[in-house]
């Protein structure tokens, strides 16, 4: 249950953002609802996300997965739940969204996937647990900007991670979403 209510005061900028996360989204996100009780706080963190979905660097699927790696590393619910539904919608497998709590043992897994989620895995420790060794294995695929960007993308998840569990946010629906519908059976 959310420490903070998920019925701030209904600005103006609110009802513009909620509609907007409506539209794109089928529902106002939970965090937005959070972070309606100060509207300023809001606009940082929604003009934040506007740019950083403007970041093309590093491959998609890497920056997904680094992305619910540091979300599970964290244990955000809502993360989770909500990074599945994004990691759905880009196309990637469902056996390999439900492996990523799991991915070093998992087939699923190229190399480079399995160093990226090393790598979110070693940003979000606390302290950082990143070393250099790590680092120059990644430079073997990685350049300079997708490695920038990817330490960007780890830095977002976990700002959003932490503001979400801290807050107290729950899973909100958007994993049943991408299950298949169930057959109805007639008589």
């Amino acid at each position: 249950m959310s420490r903070i209510s998920l019925d701030p005061p209904r600005t103006p900028f609110y009802r513009i953002g909620s509609w907007f996360l409506r539209r794109r989204f089928g529902a106002v996100l939970d965090p937005f609802r959070v972070q309606g009780h100060d509207m300023p706080v809001a606009k940082a963190f929604a003009g934040l996300e506007r740019s950083a979905a403007r970041w093309r660097k590093l491959d998609r699927t890497l920056r997904d997965l680094a992305d619910l790696a540091a979300a599970v590393k964290i244990g955000c619910p809502w993360c989770m739940d909500f990074g599945y539904w994004v990691l759905h919608t880009h196309g990637i497998p469902r056996a390999k969204i439900e492996a990523v709590p799991a991915w070093r043992d998992n087939p699923l897994f190229d190399p480079v996937e399995r160093l990226v989620m090393e790598y979110a895995e070693a940003m979000t420790e606390t302290p950082p647990a990143v070393d250099d060794e790590l680092v120059h294995r990644l430079r073997v695929h990685l350049d300079e900007a997708q490695l920038v960007e990817l330490t960007a993308v780890v830095c977002l998840e976990n700002v959003r991670s932490r503001f979400n569990s801290a807050v107290g946010l729950a899973r909100q629906g958007f994993k049943e979403r991408c299950e298949l519908p169930q057959p109805v059976h007639g008589t």
